[in-house]
């Protein structure tokens, strides 16, 4: 009797042992993807920030330069778009976008002093410019706790943990192809 109780001892240890090892792992897995969800509900939080300022903004500007309605409706409809994206990647398209989309609303204020002057303008472009410097920060944040997770799920014995429970890579919120060009603003009207 005692003699086979020897085998399942062991067995018993190992399995302790197993799961000792793998409990610490498992939950710095979870602790990771919590992270990662929380820095990109902050990147979610300043990008809706953004999205209200605009229409105060857009509203503004209206009111001294009603001959440049393609570019407000511009700003609109990319607000729009980053408002109803969903995914990391959907979002960084729409916000590219709507970043083009105010270089070129800041371009038509240059046409108008007395726009830049108006304390409401003032007001909103301080936070918008306020937004966009959180912005920017929360995504950092974001990428940063994606890379620290993405190691995790690809480093030994990571990777055999996160395949065994199921924790994938997350995707970094990264700008598009050709973001780093500032657009090209033509009021001319004849499109050259």
């Amino acid at each position: 009797m005692k003699k086979g109780l020897g085998p399942i001892i062991i067995v018993g240890i190992i399995i302790v042992v197993l799961a000792l090892m793998l409990i610490p792992s498992y939950n710095g897995f979870v602790n990771g993807e919590e992270n990662v969800d929380q820095a990109y509900a902050q990147v979610e939080n300043q990008l809706q920030r953004r999205i209200d300022l605009i229409p105060n903004l857009v509203e503004t500007v209206k009111g001294f330069a009603k001959q440049e309605k393609d570019v407000i409706d511009s700003v609109t409809e990319a607000r729009a778009r980053l408002a109803g994206a969903g995914s990391p990647e959907d979002q960084a398209a729409a916000n590219d976008e709507l970043s083009g989309a105010l270089s070129r609303l800041l371009v038509v204020v240059e046409n108008y002093p007395e726009l830049k002057s108006d304390a409401n303008f003032r007001q909103l472009m301080d936070e918008l410019a306020g937004t966009e410097n959180r912005l920017s920060v929360a995504r950092q944040d974001y990428n940063n706790a994606v890379s620290d997770y993405n190691r995790k799920v690809k480093r030994f014995p990571g990777a055999l943990i996160a395949g065994i429970f199921g924790f994938d890579e997350k995707e970094y919120f990264k700008a598009e192809a050709g973001a780093e060009e500032a657009p090209k603003v033509d009021f001319g009207g004849d499109g050259e």
